[in-house]
Parts: structure tokens; sequence; C-alpha cells
């Protein structure tokens, strides 16, 4: 059975184990001392157009998560996201485990507003009796394959501003974010209009790895301590920022991420063409049609997939996902199967 259960069911794209390869008996400093981290933070400071940044690479999307929102809390504050966020729903209450409540938003996209934040600061406003909102935590695409625009991410951040809050964006499938037919951000926007955000490496192509980037250096002061303290610090650092360097040496990143949305979007067409409605208007790698329970029981005979959502006795939603790596053949087989179901 094909899987299209998510974006990193292979190794990584083959330019990265061979500069893995190349570079794999040059002696290095380690604990991200080494001149290819170096070098990769140089890179990616002018991708984002902020020479002040300061970057430092981790292995996973939970523990980037979990390191970020742990240190920038103090202990009586807590985060804001969308029930639908990751911090929410998928990290085992790893925010939550280390004494800081999240506080969730029901939301129909996936996407916080300037209103949700004030209702949220309004709910919480008899203090000291309540935890005190700092942080607001959004994800670009979204867990439900949405995305920010350009006019939305910038209302937040002004929001935010206002509020004394900090904007906090999760960029697992950034890529895939800035690579959809209808985005209009860029790396230095998301830089501009948020405190600190994270590029996914590990959904994107790499083995492992995400670049944390505090857009305010005065945000990451003794960050490198609460790496270390939590086992987040690798001695062999260059593995991660060697990935980095090759994804972003000649914008490998947006391509591969640009490959993942367009078969997902060649899927999502042959499924609008069979006149089947979606949970969501997901223009990213992952969609979320809405099937008969009879053909979702046929199609799991060949192909692997989440079954997301019952809408009712007769039908359910489930998520697709293509990759980097999604194999063509089988995306055109998919579309055959649906077309004819």
């Amino acid at each position: 059975m094909y899987n299209f259960k998510n974006d990193y069911s292979e190794g990584a794209h083959p330019r990265i184990l061979d500069k893995l390869v190349e570079t794999n008996l040059i002696q290095q400093l380690g604990y991200g001392e080494d001149d290819y981290s170096k070098e990769a933070k140089t890179v990616l400071r002018n991708k984002i157009d902020n020479q002040h940044a300061v970057i430092h690479f981790l292995s996973g999307g939970t523990q980037t998560n979990l390191l970020v929102i742990s240190f920038l809390l103090r202990v009586h504050e807590a985060v804001i996201s969308a029930k639908t966020g990751h911090i929410s729903a998928n990290e085992t209450g790893a925010i939550e485990a280390t004494g800081h409540k999240v506080i969730t938003v029901e939301t129909a996209d996936g996407k916080l507003t300037p209103e949700d934040i004030l209702k949220i600061l309004k709910d919480h406003a008899l203090a000291p009796h309540v935890v005190k909102p700092r942080i607001v935590y959004i994800s670009n695409s979204t867990e439900i394959g949405t995305i920010y625009s350009l006019v939305e991410l910038k209302a937040l951040y002004l929001c935010c501003q206002q509020q004394q809050l900090l904007l906090y964006v999760d960029g697992a499938r950034l890529g895939h974010a800035l690579t959809a037919e209808n985005n209009d951000l860029t790396f230095a926007a998301i830089a501009k209009y948020s405190d600190v955000f994270y590029i996914g490496g590990t959904k994107n192509g790499a083995l492992l790895g995400e670049a944390v980037v505090f857009n305010r250096p005065e945000l990451a002061l003794d960050f490198e301590y609460a790496i270390k303290q939590k086992g987040a610090l690798l001695a062999k650092g260059r593995v991660l920022s060697i990935q980095f360097l090759e994804l972003f040496k000649d914008d490998l990143y947006l391509e591969l991420a640009l490959k993942a949305n367009s078969f997902a979007m060649r899927m999502a067409k042959a499924i609008k063409e069979k006149g089947y409605s979606f949970l969501t208007e997901s223009t990213t790698n992952q969609i979320f049609p809405i099937l008969p329970k009879s053909v979702i029981e046929t199609l799991s005979l060949n192909y692997q997939f989440y079954i997301w959502k019952d809408i009712d006795p007769d039908y359910a939603a489930i998520r697709l996902i293509t990759s980097w790596a999604t194999d063509e053949t089988q995306v055109n087989n998919f579309i055959n199967d649906i077309l004819n179901s």
C-alpha cells in the first residue's frame, strides 16, 4: 500500500545525503560551533533579511515548540493556540508538562485572528486569579492545510505588539505555505511580522531538523542554556546545519515544497471533478476530502491515510498528504481510482 499519511515517510533528498557523505571525515567543532552551522546561519539571515536574528538548529518540531515556549514564558504565563494547533492536539501535553497552560480557540480554518486574541485577553483579565496570556502560537501552514496571508499575519502581529504579546510561528510546513498558489508571504515578511518562528526541515526533504529564528535578539538571551539543559544540544550539530545549507543553496527548499503542493492540488482537482467536497480549503500539501465511507473503504485497500473526522453515518473526511518524494505514478493511480469510484 502506498502511504499518503504524512510527509516524512522517506529519508532525505539525495543531495543532502551526498553532502553528508562528502563532508563526513572533515573534522569540525561540536555543539553548533562548526563551520557549517556558522555558514548556514549566515545564509538564513540573508534569506529572511535580518542580520540580527539569532538562529539555532534543533532536531524536531515538538522539541522546538517545547523549548521556545517554555523558555519565553514566566511561571504564571500561558500560550494561545487554535484548538487544532500542534501544541494542543499532537504533542502529548508537552507544554502543559512544563507548567504552562495552552489556551485554545475554536476556529473554522485553523487560523487565529486579532478578535480571537482580544476575546482571550478579556476572558483572562481577573489577575492574579487566572493565567496571563503571553504568547500567541500559530502554524503556517496550519494543521488543516490553510495558510496566512500577509494582511492576516501583519494584523495578528500588530495586535500582539499592542497587547504586549509575543507571536510565535510554527513553520513545520513553512515551505508548503510559501509555495501555495494563493500565498503572498515571503521569508522576510514572516521574519518582520513575528517575534520567533522556525523553518521546518523534517517535513520538507531533510533527514531531521528545524531552524528556530529569534527575530528579536534580546528574546534569545541564554537560549542555548535551555537547549543544553533539555538535552537538545547535539554534539554533532553539523548534521543539522549541513542539511539546511544544502536546502537553501539554490532554493531547493522551496522547489521540494512546491512539488508536494502540486501533487496534492492535482489530487484535489480530481476529487472536486468527481463532485466531492472538502473539510477545509487547503492549498498546500495536506488535503481533507469528504468521501463516502464505501469509497474510503475501497481506497484503503491500496493507500494509507488517516480518517480525520466522521461527518455523518455515510461520509467521513480523510487526510491525504504528499511530500517532496511522493511517487507521481501513485498520484496518478489515486486520481484514476477516485474518478472511477
